[in-house]
């Protein structure tokens, strides 16, 4: 999928000894979004984009060795060794070259420093150079930045796909704001900015901008932009999309004291796991600290600061754990932290409460598991069949205060609840709108400018394509109840040779809360990777029958 930027000049930070100006320039080929102010709280906001930064250049997949170079020359080395020797082959000589061999590799061992040193020189150089030269091919998309009527938000991805961030500013960060348009914006955010943002001072007056004069200088012919294209794998697009359906979902909440997400991240710091299973087990006993097992050495961690507050007992167990490290910076600065858990190999959530700000950590079920195939979240989402007028209905009605929630909307719209939560789905899924987990409101966010191409990230797995044909080629036969506000679809699929007898949950805002399936994809990975289509094609069917 191919991004096109047009950017008026480059984002800049400049420092001097008493101000620091921080100037990001904006995408212009969207809607005009800027915004002038000077920071408030200063630190606390170097931090915290700091931590974004951690984000954004964030790839922990598993990167092998390229051995190939090292092999050939092994290859070319056996070929001069069998020459040598073959040509000279005296048992005495052998042994004479042997000795030889041994006393150059004892001077090697014993003063390796005085001859490995060019070497290591070279190669930390050579290191560094790619470190400065290349390190903007790391930003695989520009942040997207968002100017609220009651906050200014950063979001970003990182480089595998597997953790996203969200830093939210509210205006009490800023003082002195001088100009504002709401909207949504791509801002050019070079890998330099880093190093800059560390020279940000208690003591200086420091300037925030998204550079509104990038849309002034449209009207002039002299101007130099800079334009980008960057072609984009589905996958990332389609991931971005998926944590706001994810948001949605039921979930286990609970808070933690900073001092223990301190007590997490140094014992991820202090040892390192050789051999599995390497997950992080919470166990969450009402009325009782929250714990922390980690496996595999099952050490307990208490967090008696921390009680939890549910009705149930459980158990829940994450994976990727040492992208939680990613919190360690926000530490100092944090009020509390808190944690939702959608379930044993599901994604989470981490919110950190920075006073005037709040930080979103989200995290994709384990590290390998991109957020692109982490599961099918936006098919658990709300659903129904609401008609394109009333969707572009509250589309328009939520765009006039930027952000609300369903059930505000409908008492505007005089709309059912439910059918407000499936029209801002559907937006959710097409990059429109996006869930705010810290305050529990949509916000109208468009994730570009001009309308994504859903036919190419609809179907963003093999299963509800298959949905789609089981339904068509009648397949799907159903029968339902409504028990405790909980609709039970009890179906049965015909698929080839195979019968399957499923199950699915509804809950009164239209969302996949349980199900069951007697198919292999089911059996392996129940609801962690979304429902099998199977499931889908249960709870499709539902929608034809209303």
């Amino acid at each position: 999928m191919l991004f096109e930027y047009k950017f008026h000049k480059n984002t800049a930070v400049a420092n001097s000894a008493t101000s620091t100006q921080m100037s990001f320039s904006p995408d212009l080929q969207r809607d005009p979004t800027f915004f002038v102010g000077k920071l408030n709280k200063k630190l606390p906001f170097r931090e915290a984009i700091s931590a974004l930064h951690d984000v954004v250049v964030s790839d922990l997949r598993f990167k092998p060795k390229d051995r190939a170079e090292y092999h050939e020359w092994v290859a070319e080395q056996e070929k001069l060794w069998l020459s040598d020797y073959m040509a000279a082959f005296q048992v005495e000589e052998i042994r004479k070259r042997m000795a030889e061999v041994r006393e150059e590799l004892d001077l090697v061992y014993k003063d390796k420093n005085r001859i490995l040193g060019p070497f290591n020189t070279a190669k930390k150089a050579y290191f560094d150079y790619l470190y400065q030269k290349d390190r903007d091919a790391w930003f695989v998309l520009d942040p997207v930045i968002t100017v609220h009527p009651d906050e200014v938000f950063f979001e970003c991805f990182s480089q595998d796909e597997s953790t996203y961030g969200k830093l939210s500013s509210s205006y009490n960060v800023f003082t002195e704001i001088s100009e504002f348009k709401y909207g949504t914006t791509n801002i050019d955010y070079s890998a330099s900015l880093y190093n800059e943002f560390q020279k940000i001072r208690g003591y200086k007056d420091t300037e925030f901008k998204i550079d509104p004069s990038g849309f002034e200088a449209l009207t002039t012919n002299e101007e130099v932009y800079k334009e980008e294209k960057i072609d984009l794998p589905d996958s990332w697009v389609r991931g971005f999309l998926q944590v706001s359906s994810a948001m949605t979902l039921p979930a286990t909440a609970f808070d933690l004291h900073p001092m223990d997400i301190f007590s997490i991240c140094q014992f991820l710091r202090r040892f390192k796991e050789k051999k599995g299973p390497r997950a992080l087990r919470f166990i969450l006993e009402p009325g009782k600290p929250v714990q922390a097992v980690f496996e595999p050495w099952y050490e307990t961690l208490t967090f008696h600061r921390s009680v939890y507050t549910g009705t149930e007992s459980k158990t829940i167990r994450i994976w990727g754990r040492r992208r939680l490290l990613t919190l360690e910076r926000l530490i100092p600065i944090a009020k509390n932290f808190r944690v939702i858990l959608m379930g044993s190999g599901l994604p989470s959530f981490y919110i950190a409460d920075l006073g005037d700000m709040a930080f979103t950590l989200g995290l994709s079920g384990w590290t390998t598991n991109d957020w692109s195939r982490a599961g099918n979240f936006d098919l658990m989402a709300p659903r129904g069949n609401v008609d394109l007028l009333t969707q572009e209905k509250v589309f328009n009605t939520l765009k006039e205060t930027w952000f609300g929630t369903p059930a505000e909307l409908a008492r505007k719209l005089n709309l059912d609840t439910a059918a407000v939560s499936s029209s801002l789905t559907s937006y959710t899924q097409a990059g429109r709108v996006i869930y705010d987990l810290n305050l529990g409101v949509y916000r109208v966010r468009e994730l570009t400018q001009d309308p994504l191409d859903m036919s190419r990230l609809r179907f963003s797995s093999p299963q509800e394509e298959k949905a789609s044909q089981l339904i068509a080629s009648d397949k799907v036969k159903i029968r339902y109840n409504v028990e405790d506000d909980i609709l039970k679809i009890e179906g049965t699929v015909q698929e080839s040779q195979a019968t399957y007898q499923t199950a699915a949950f509804i809950d009164k805002d239209q969302r996949l809360t349980d199900g069951s399936c007697q198919c292999g994809f089911y059996r392996t990975n129940g609801l962690r990777q979304g429902p099998c289509e199977h499931i889908l094609a249960t709870r499709m069917m539902i929608n034809k029958k209303h």
